[in-house]
């Protein structure tokens, strides 16, 4: 395996935020019943001419701005023609010959190695509409059903260089442009939703060649862990064609889930879109002081505000990483932050049990009743001693599942933290009396045996005592 690298380039097809389609004014809405947001420009009907829609474009220019590209001031659309059921006109609205950016890059951090990844192009078109398939997957399928409610949604394709070399590159490349796009306000990025889809494009070589080997193009992948695996399958399944005296075939191929590889769909040996210029939709002319305009509404994108949380609140670069991953995350950080001030507090809590529960449970982080305000209440009652730290992660979790305010629910549990000393002395009184091995272990230099006095306290209050007092009164008495 090692005589082989792997060339990957992908191609990510981001739905952009706009209430209305490309070239007519039907809704863009999610999830409504089948075929009712048409009409005869979405559908294709002769004679059908649409208008362009001016938010497309300045979220495409934000796009590219966001991803370091170059803007195009004069582009046009072109036709790629090509027949498939969910394709009503027989073309596609495309950019192919003048994108409306191009040479752009993307910057990854993975096992703590830099490595940019060029961005070819990022061009406008038109989704097709959405094709269902009857009998459980498109290899399988006896029948398809097909729905142009998405037909003529307006997109965004970014296409990368061939410079990835593994899924876990794919991956991380992806993750990173999710990212970005989703704080500059984009797109909303939701895979399930359809809003980001990607094709990887794969392909092998000798270690050492520059020559690029024929690549197969891989559809169906519905989340970035498909993309890894389905790209990791497909490498070693070439190499192995390869090693064994065979030839790579120029193909679309299918990522079965189930199975876990891909499976050939149709041949592209010889792919002929007989592309030419769109002659009904006039070029398009963007000032430069547009351009601006647009750069000058791109927020603080995820590197920016990364460096932000390291050199200004003292965040580890793999905290400031991991909150920064999604703009919910942060936003979400930022505002506990406000009213908590200690980052790394807020950060712990953050990416332990709110990640862990999110995870857990299947859920977004807009699905989650906790606020950051509530997050911050329940802190500074930790900080004060009013509850112990293992109290406030049950105290989270019904915040959590809830959304009730933190002394609610220490009032409710009856949860307060016992740091009375009066009431602890006589508590400590009794277990020392009922210990006296512990205690002769501690007084002959045996360190751990506190650790056990002070569980056996816990023990007698329930957890409800202040572990710090109960050790400093603890180690005072001993000593007496």
């Amino acid at each position: 395996m090692s005589r082989y690298e792997a060339v990957i380039g992908l191609e990510v097809h981001v739905e952009l935020k706009t209430e209305t389609k490309l070239f007519c004014g039907c809704s863009t809405e999610f999830g409504k019943e089948p075929n009712t947001q048409v009409c005869p420009v979405c559908l294709g009907l002769p004679g059908a001419t649409g208008v362009l829609n001016k938010k497309a474009v300045e979220l495409a220019v934000k796009a590219g701005l966001a991803l370091n590209c170059e803007i195009g001031t004069n582009t046009w659309f072109d036709r790629k023609n090509y027949y498939y059921p969910d394709l009503p006109k027989g073309f596609q609205i495309s950019q192919v010959f003048r994108p409306i950016a191009y040479k752009g890059y993307l910057d990854l951090e993975l096992n703590g190695k830099s490595k940019r990844i060029n961005i070819t192009r990022a061009h406008l078109e038109e989704d097709p509409g959405k094709l269902t398939h009857a009998g459980g997957s498109i290899i399988t399928s006896h029948c398809s059903y097909v729905d142009y409610n998405r037909s003529g949604i307006p997109l965004v394709e970014i296409v990368s260089e061939p410079e990835i070399r593994s899924g876990e590159e794919a991956k991380a490349y992806l993750e990173k442009l999710k990212a970005i796009l989703e704080y500059a306000g984009v797109s909303d990025v939701k895979m399930e939703q359809g809003s980001l889809r990607c094709d990887a494009n794969v392909s092998v070589r000798p270690v050492g060649s520059t020559v690029l080997g024929t690549k197969t193009e891989i559809k169906n992948m519905n989340s970035f862990r498909a993309v890894q695996r389905a790209i990791d399958y497909e490498v070693e399944r070439q190499i192995e064609a390869l090693m064994d005296g065979g030839r790579i075939i120029q193909e679309t191929r299918a990522w079965d889930e189930n199975l876990g590889v891909t499976v050939a769909m149709r041949s592209k040996e010889n792919p002929d879109y007989r592309c030419f210029m769109e002659h009904e939709l006039a070029p398009i002319e963007l000032k430069t002081e547009w351009i601006e305009d647009v750069r000058a509404t791109i927020p603080e994108l995820p590197d920016a505000r990364r460096k932000r949380l390291v050199e200004e609140h003292g965040l580890p670069v793999y905290d400031a990483g991991v909150i920064t991953s999604s703009l919910d995350l942060a936003e979400f950080f930022d505002a506990a932050l406000k009213e908590y001030p200690d980052a790394k507090t807020v950060s712990n809590w953050v990416m332990g049990e709110l990640l862990r529960l999110l995870n857990a449970r299947n859920l977004e982080l807009s699905e989650a009743k906790i606020t950051p305000g509530g997050l911050a209440s329940l802190l500074k009652l930790i900080e004060k001693g009013a509850i112990s730290n293992k109290m406030g992660k049950e105290v989270f979790e019904v915040m959590f599942e809830e959304g009730k305010d933190p002394d609610q629910i220490v009032k409710e549990k009856g949860l307060s933290q016992i740091s009375d000393e009066s009431q602890l002395n006589r508590i400590i009184a009794e277990v020392i009396a009922k210990n006296p091995k512990s205690v002769a272990d501690f007084q002959s230099g045996k360190e751990k045996a506190i650790g056990f006095l002070v569980g056996q306290v816990m023990k007698a209050t329930r957890g409800q005592a202040n572990p710090g007092v109960v050790n400093a009164i603890l180690r005072e008495k001993l000593a007496e």
